[in-house]
């Protein structure tokens, strides 16, 4: 199972939104949102702007015939 997460860490006076991908790869955002619900909103529309990378995520784990 190919596992992606999104999290909001704290910075300064507000968090932070984070998308890690497999292997240890991440991509932070540069802003700090108020609230830990702003920056997870935030870190999954970062994620949904990179369509190539899940597109490369599904070209590494071809699906299996049940």
């Amino acid at each position: 199972m190919t596992e992606i997460t999104l999290s909001a860490t704290p910075k300064g006076n507000g968090y932070q939104a984070t998308v890690t991908f497999p292997g240890g790869v991440s991509v932070s955002s540069a802003e700090t949102y108020p609230t830990i619900a702003e920056a997870i909103t935030a870190a999954a529309q970062k994620l949904l702007a990179m369509p190539e990378r899940l597109a490369a995520l599904d070209r590494s784990h071809p699906q299996r015939d049940t």
